[in-house]
């Protein structure tokens, strides 16, 4: 069974990738991954500066997020471009870990963007964080000291909560306490591990 750990900004997936682990779960960080596969030496990087030049380099060689972001996050059309030479590396990293994950241990992959990026189909279980957009933007004021302003545009850059919701094949509310939260993805895990099946 395929499974996929998703949610929107400040929703607390995090929180949750780390109970998973706590529980035993092999969890896939896709946003590691894709600072792995740019590290200096490595294809990824290479193909990198060859795509968008050598001005996305730092003077010892390594990946100049900051210049990079600057490229990208401006221009739609070169973020496609950043995804075609990323995406296919992040995925062969991905089902390295996943193939050398112990028989029987249930793997998580944890995907911000993953109903952004249309990837959901590509799962049998997707795990949905979810909190109320409200409890977002508080958070991101209170714990990053963002604007509400900011935090309101950062929460419209990603799919909408309906949108990731009927992605869902179990949903992680995580509006309550800590204890709560536990409780709830044990819940789930069990469920999981319970069941081959995947969705129809």
């Amino acid at each position: 069974m395929r499974v996929a750990l998703t949610g929107g900004i400040a929703s607390g997936k995090s929180t949750v990738a780390g109970i998973l682990t706590d529980l035993g779960v092999v969890v896939i960080d896709s946003d590691l991954l894709a600072r792995e596969v740019v590290e200096p030496g490595t294809p990824g990087l290479s193909a990198v500066a060859d795509e968008f030049g050598p001005q996305v380099l730092t003077s010892d060689g390594r990946l100049d997020r900051t210049a990079l972001g600057a490229v990208v996050f401006a221009d739609e059309a070169a973020r496609r471009r950043l995804e075609a030479v990323l995406h296919p590396l992040i995925r062969t990293r991905s089902a390295e870990i996943e193939a050398a994950a112990p028989p029987g241990v249930l793997v998580v992959h944890d995907i911000p963007l993953l109903v952004e990026s249309g990837q959901a189909g590509l799962f049998d279980a997707v795990l949905v964080v979810d909190v109320p957009v409200s409890t977002q933007v508080e958070r991101m004021m209170s714990d990053r000291g963002w604007t509400r302003e900011e935090a309101q545009a950062r929460v419209a850059a990603q799919a909408d909560r309906e949108t990731r919701l009927r992605a869902a094949t179990h949903v992680i509310d995580n509006t309550g306490t800590r204890d709560d939260l536990r409780d709830r993805v044990t819940e789930v895990v069990d469920e999981l591990v319970s069941t081959d099946s995947p969705r129809s």
